[in-house]
């Protein structure tokens, strides 16, 4: 960036606190694109707004003839909070999850503009905290990256490159019963006993660790039964999210540990995803999705590095921040990524 570390540490912290001031939970990310529109315009970016849905547009910005796209969301989750300073960190909603990364990722670039480099682009996608949208409608932005080499997707990775990311099933287990009052249960059949046995065994089962995404786990996120106290449920659900990895066998496991009145409803099924080692820069296993499965599909080689400053262990959180010291080591780590494939 041609600047000396206090002047770098000014810019990356005005437009960091500037972007996160904006409220973009997700389905109103609109909300952001003037400061976003004002940072790119500094950048002298070339500019595509790909409207997804109303108050909600990707932006893509041009420098040249891209080979090297970074990607980062627009959206972030609830409850927004305003952004604060303390000491070295920045505090507030976004700032690592995924704002930081917008900064990080256009620092970068504004570096290798200023050496005079070009084959560069950026991608900001809405939705990714939901529905991913955003992602689903940046393919049709193929037509302006077509010599891509990579997609550097960013995310807080404590800037670790990411072996990849665990596959997503979402299930719903549901049993049926009897209703009856609650005075003569025995009238009845409980639908929430069964359902509760089912997922103890399920906990029992050992699941498997991957060498390269690590273990496999499951959540129980829902649990509904009944209507009233005074009546046995005849209605009981529990809904899953599992982070499978390759070879799963949870969903098999479910349907196999059944009770005679339970059923399955699988809703989600996204496999996992493997991302190649880059030399010189260490890889790490990730606990988290994104929409780097997705948008790797824009790159005529689908490689992808899903990397960024931060730790996801705050992101989603009150105390969601990034420390300067960090967001400067993300603007170092993606200009060093965008030399390696730009051939430098």
């Amino acid at each position: 960036m041609n600047a000396a570390p206090a002047d770098l540490r000014r810019w990356l912290t005005a437009r960091l606190m500037a972007l996160c001031a904006a409220e973009t939970t997700s389905g109103q990310e609109d909300v952001g694109l003037p400061v976003l529109r004002e940072l790119l315009q500094e950048l002298g970016a070339v500019v595509v707004e790909q409207p997804v849905a109303e108050g909600r547009t990707n932006v893509l910005a041009l420098w040249g003839n891209p080979r090297v796209l970074f990607s980062t969301h627009l959206d972030t989750v609830p409850p927004y909070f305003l952004p604060r300073i303390e000491g070295e960190g920045l505090i507030g909603r976004g700032t690592c999850d995924a704002k930081g990364q917008i900064v990080a990722q256009l620092a970068a670039v504004k570096t290798l503009l200023d050496q005079g480099r070009e084959g560069l682009a950026w991608l900001g996608v809405v939705g990714e905290e939901t529905d991913s949208a955003g992602a689903t409608a940046a393919l049709g932005l193929a037509d302006n990256l077509r010599d891509l080499k990579v997609l550097i997707n960013g995310e807080p990775t404590e800037l670790k490159l990411a072996t990849g990311q665990r596959g997503v099933q979402q299930l719903c287990l549901r049993c049926e019963g009897r209703a009856a009052h609650s005075g003569s249960p025995d009238l009845g059949r409980n639908a929430t006993w069964p359902l509760l046995d089912w997922l103890q065994r399920l906990r029992q089962q050992p699941r498997p660790v991957d060498g390269k995404l690590g273990p496999e786990l499951w959540n129980l996120g829902l649990l509904q039964a009944g209507e009233a106290l005074n009546s046995v449920p005849a209605k009981a659900e529990a809904h899953l999210m599992a982070r499978t990895v390759p070879g799963s066998t949870f969903l098999d496991d479910v349907r196999r540990l059944a009770p005679p009145e339970g059923s399955v409803d699988l809703r989600l099924d996204e496999p996992a995803d493997l991302y190649p080692s880059v030399p010189g820069f260490e890889q790490a296993p990730m606990p988290f999705g994104s929409d780097a499965p997705a948008l790797r599909a824009l790159v005529p080689g689908r490689m992808v590095v899903l990397a960024g400053p931060g730790s996801i262990t705050v992101a989603h959180t009150l105390d969601e921040q990034l420390t300067l010291t960090d967001l400067e080591a993300g603007v170092e780590l993606n200009r060093r990524l965008a030399l390696h494939f730009l051939g430098d």
